[in-house]
């Protein structure tokens, strides 16, 4: 018989257990972090002598960082662009020495391929 009891499989009497089964909840603190998009979000921590609260805290909406001061919510993170491998040696190596290492390099090729005579 397909249909359905919402409480199936669970038994009379059983509920959500409470604090007397648990114990009692640490003591919490809620704070307030605003991003850059105007979006609020309020994780709650636990509070003690040896608890620390962040200064930043992700976005859950946006992903953005968010800060303490809703006035002056942290910058957005800048993503560098992807670099290629050429980007990256032209950060190390001016034109001049570039051309240099590959006319050393095709030297080095044309003698081994014969072309060209070796200079004694």
């Amino acid at each position: 018989m397909a249909g359905g009891n919402a409480i199936r499989g669970s038994r009379v009497g059983a509920g959500p257990m409470g604090e007397d089964e648990r114990g009692e909840s640490a003591p919490r603190q809620v704070v307030s972090y605003y991003c850059a998009r105007g979006h609020v979000t309020s994780p709650s921590f636990a509070t003690g002598d040896d608890q620390e609260i962040p200064v930043e805290w992700d976005c859950p909406r946006c992903g953005l960082p968010g800060g303490l001061d809703p006035d002056n919510p942290p910058e957005p993170i800048r993503n560098e662009p992807y670099k290629t491998h050429l980007a990256y040696v032209k950060e190390r190596r001016s034109d001049e020495e570039g051309a240099a290492l590959l006319d050393e390099a095709l030297t080095s090729l044309r003698v081994r391929r014969g072309d060209l005579a070796v200079a004694d």
